[in-house]
């Protein structure tokens, strides 16, 4: 098979001594990435099996599938500690931006300055090092989406979502107060809960997205019960997500219509959630539902829900001499529909690349910036784009003891620089075509087993026709030496790094359909 024709490097480390036996340089950018899968016992073999077991006495075990051995994991290959060599095609529940064991990332800890950086972790909001604004502009900000010159860092994914609402919170309340100091009656009324100090604040978000786990942004979260089931959660405004049926070409105007239903469906929730003072902030939606099973939406629905969400608000305040126990707080004129909360893009699962662009809404042509976009995973730390207006006005309202991880930074600075001079972008555009053309041939003449196929670079996924045979298309393809993975009821999505190139959507295709042949239709 052809390889494109791409900047290539190669490296010294003594990790490629430890390579299996069958590793060739077919990648021209990675040295030493293996010819293709090996698989050699069952999975999880028995050292995995023996470590599972040990891991169990110490804490609640059963996710994991098997044991990784990461001195010999490379590129887009994860090796296990039996000797099983598997393309990965979920990296990490994608979040390897470069694969493993990636050269340049490498070299990154040879600097004794980086090792520095790496032993000591520092406060960031007290104690930043020398060179931190330089090293944020360099990278984060390098890749800022359109309109974003501020940034925040944060540890996680959900912390960044948990913030940027916070963030949004105290924005629509600045708005409310129309430039009035903080009162002493709501700095000791938050103290215990109650108004006006504790808003009723609320933040939108839809059926099937995920945003977290943490208690705020887990009322947010509507992917899987497993991620809710007994724990509090807020009364917060929740709307559909558009449901599309596939082929698109052939079900044009239904998927316009499921649009428009849903939009609909955010009004009513503006209008019920505003009448009723508990004021809807912010919106939070991701380009693509990821964990809720790979929904997509078009860009029209994207840029009518910014109409929605940005209309601007207008408030009246109660009379001082009122008793209720709102004084002074502002509420909803209720004379005309006008929300004015926060757009919050959360780009976790899809930001960093995956989708042919660096930010996965990019592809909508949004009319104005978003005013939040949150990130992590492939971009290594977590953390916040906002809109200048959306600063804090106090010190240690958005604040953490780490704030982020400069170690990550310095990562991430190093994998920018891969991705714009090996140019890894046009290659997810490439891979995604074979990829995507390869799955709608397979859902052509394997329709029993593969279903509204749905992607956008290598962010890519298909249903199968029940939970159970899109598990057991998952396991099988594991025996042939792929790692892949589930999402939502019945999606099978696919996650690979920016350095899989199209001969690994030829390696995965292949494997794909050996296992389609052999599987049962029931």
């Amino acid at each position: 098979m052809a390889l494109s024709r791409l900047n290539t490097f190669t490296t010294k480390s003594s990790l490629f001594r430890q390579l299996p036996q069958n590793a060739k340089c077919l990648s021209n950018l990675i040295l030493g990435e293996p010819s293709g899968p090996s698989v050699k016992t069952p999975i999880p073999g028995p050292k995995s099996k023996e470590m599972i077991s040990e891991l169990n006495t110490i804490q609640f075990a059963n996710t994991v599938i098997y044991f990784t051995d990461y001195n010999k994991s490379i590129g887009n290959y994860i090796v296990d500690v039996d000797g099983n060599v598997l393309l990965d095609v979920y990296t990490q529940i994608s979040s390897l931006p470069l694969g493993y064991n990636h050269p340049d990332l490498l070299k990154v800890l040879q600097d004794p300055d980086n090792q520095r950086t790496f032993i000591n972790r520092p406060s960031l909001g007290l104690f930043p090092g020398q060179g931190w604004p330089q090293k944020l502009t360099s990278s984060l900000l390098s890749v800022a989406p359109k309109g974003h010159s501020q940034v925040t860092t944060m540890a996680c994914g959900s912390c960044s979502n948990e913030n940027a609402f916070k963030a949004a919170f105290m924005w629509y309340r600045n708005k409310q107060r129309g430039g009035a100091p903080i009162t002493e009656e709501e700095n000791t009324s938050c103290m215990m809960n109650v108004a006006p100090g504790s808003t009723p604040f609320t933040i939108m978000s839809f059926k099937g997205g995920f945003h977290g786990r943490t208690i705020g942004v887990l009322s947010t979260t509507h992917s899987k019960a497993i991620h809710k089931l007994d724990i509090p959660a807020l009364d917060w405004p929740i709307a559909s997500f558009p449901r599309y049926k596939y082929p698109l070409e052939e079900f044009a105007e239904e998927n316009k219509a499921e649009d428009r239903k849903c939009l609909a469906e955010v009004e009513e929730e503006f209008e019920r959630f505003n009448k009723s003072g508990r004021y809807v902030a912010g919106v939070v939606i991701e380009p693509v539902q990821a964990e809720g099973g790979d929904n997509h939406a078009s860009p029209e629905f994207f840029q009518e829900l910014q109409r929605i969400t940005k209309k601007v608000p207008v408030f009246w305040f109660c009379s001082k001499n009122c008793n209720c126990r709102f004084n002074s707080v502002p509420f909803f004129l209720k004379k005309k529909k006008q929300n004015g909360a926060a757009l919050i893009i959360d780009e976790v699962q899809t930001g960093g690349g995956a989708t042919g662009k660096y930010w996965c809404h990019e592809h909508f042509h949004l009319p104005e910036p978003a005013d939040f976009v949150t990130f992590s995973k492939k971009m290594l730390t977590g953390g916040y784009y906002s809109l200048p207006e959306f600063r804090p006005q106090q010190g240690y309202r958005i604040f953490n003891t780490w704030m982020g991880e400069p170690s990550k930074v310095l990562l991430l600075d190093k994998v920018i620089e891969v991705i714009k001079r090996d140019n890894l972008l046009s290659i997810v555009q490439a891979s995604g075509k074979k990829l995507m053309d390869g799955l709608m041939d397979m859902s052509k003449r394997y329709p029993q087993h593969v279903k509204n196929v749905r992607g956008i670079g290598t962010f890519c996924a298909f249903d199968s026709s029940s939970a159970e045979k899109r598990d057991e298309i998952v396991a099988k393809l594991k025996e042939k030496g792929i790692q892949s993975g589930g999402c939502g009821d019945l999606s099978l999505r696919i996650r690979p790094a920016l350095v899989f190139q199209p001969y690994h959507a030829d390696i995965f295709l292949e494997k794909f359909e050996k296992v389609l042949k052999k599987i049962k239709t029931v």
